[in-house]
């Protein structure tokens, strides 16, 4: 059998990192970028008002108060977006509102609160300082400024920075797409009456979930029979724009083993891994495209996902790659197979500092992984574990 971490680094050599590509601002939310952002432009671009008021200069306003108040013409009105350029006379004021540029000249703003908001003439009743209220050009950003550093994923502040320095574009890793292929003859569409013998599909909207929580694009190819020719169809149609094709089902021992039948001649390779859930595995490239072959149950399903491959289609995005993991106590004794590493569902008391193991260990029990928050990982060398014994935890949340 082959190990977990063997199969691991077979995973992780399969998931290729894309090459880096240029998309529009507005469409790189959560995306990671692959090369750093230089400023083309100073932040702000002009000197600017910080506040509605008036542009003076703050020597003409030095001995304003309530009682001894100065009194100036206003010569200009200037709002935000006003373009051309003013000069503000000596012994004159301008209505200035806030981000509109300050005229040349000024050397300070007077907020409307310490004047009587005038038009004609304007009655200032409080002292001003040389820079008050003034957004000097460049203070935020200077041109040339390496503003962000490749690596960094873009949230809502880093797209608002690309796009008040006016860039269109950003260089970056882009998401990868993954199809996800569903195989086996009982499965059938939610909504579909049951025909004895049948269950409804619940991989491929599962793993597709996981794959889109990851950061990559999940597409859900057909449920496929057990019918090779189908089968064969469906990944030559889907995975010819595919980075990854993750399946499900298909790769055990018996018979009717539809992946198995036609991957095995196709560049795909066939292992049982020493672990629980998820011992049959499958990686490979058929026709140049990475394809990974899970488990049919839906614990293996996912548990073979958040332990091989979450993790390389994470740092292929350039995104952290590993879930959070820790030690904690465990709160009742269990028992773990010997010879295989176990991934116990469980729920992890961070306050507590502890974890319990729920629901069986068998790969069928999709409920108790619906309500866990983690993993139990238990060596492969470990049979018995006693109440309050150390054991490692990965976070699932």
């Amino acid at each position: 059998m082959r190990s977990v971490a063997e199969h691991q680094q077979v995973v992780a050599e399969l998931i290729r990192v894309p090459a880096p590509v240029q998309i529009p601002v507005g469409a790189a939310e959560r995306l990671v970028l692959a090369a750093d952002v230089i400023a083309p432009l100073n932040l702000p671009v002009f000197d600017n008002s910080a506040m509605d008021g008036y542009a003076v200069r703050y020597q003409d306003v030095a001995g304003a108060s309530p009682a001894d108040p100065v009194v100036l013409p206003v010569t200009e009105d200037i709002p935000a977006g006003r373009t051309d350029e003013l000069i503000l006379e000596p012994g004159t004021a301008h209505r200035i509102m806030t981000g509109a540029p300050i005229p040349a000249g000024a050397s300070a703003v007077v907020p409307v609160e310490a004047t009587d908001g005038g038009t004609e003439t304007v009655t200032i009743t409080q002292a001003a300082t040389a820079g008050q209220h003034v957004r000097s050009a460049g203070e935020d950003v200077r041109a040339g400024d390496t503003v962000l550093t490749a690596g960094t994923r873009l949230n809502a502040p880093a797209l608002g920075l690309a796009a008040a320095l006016g860039l269109e574009e950003l260089t970056v890793r882009p998401r990868l797409r993954v199809v996800i292929a569903s195989t086996g003859s009982e499965l059938v569409p939610s909504g579909t009456p049951l025909r004895p013998g049948q269950i409804y599909e619940s991989n491929a909207v599962m793993l597709a979930a996981a794959v889109q929580e990851a950061g990559a694009d999940a597409v859900v190819a057909p449920t496929v029979a057990d019918d090779v020719g189908q089968f064969l169809s469906v990944l030559e149609e889907f995975g010819a724009q595919a980075d990854l094709v993750i399946t499900t089902g298909g790769v055990s021992a018996g018979a009717y083993e539809v992946v198995k039948d036609a991957l095995s001649d196709a560049g795909v390779t066939f292992v049982s891994v020493a672990m629980q859930p998820g011992k049959p595995q499958g990686a490979g490239h058929v026709n140049g495209v990475p394809v990974l072959t899970l488990p049919g149950n839906p614990v293996s399903a996912l548990v073979s996902f958040e332990v091989f491959v979450r993790e390389p289609l994470r740092a292929a995005m350039g995104l952290v790659p590993a879930r959070a993991r820790h030690e904690a106590i465990l709160t009742d004794a269990i028992s773990a197979p010997s010879g295989k590493r176990q991934f116990r569902r469980g729920c992890w008391d961070a306050d507590a500092g502890t974890v319990t193991a729920v629901g069986p260990p068998a790969s069928h029990h999709l409920r108790w992984l619906a309500v866990s928050n983690c993993l139990l990982d238990i060596p492969e060398d470990v049979t018995e574990l006693a109440a309050g014994t150390r054991v490692d935890v990965w976070n699932l949340t």
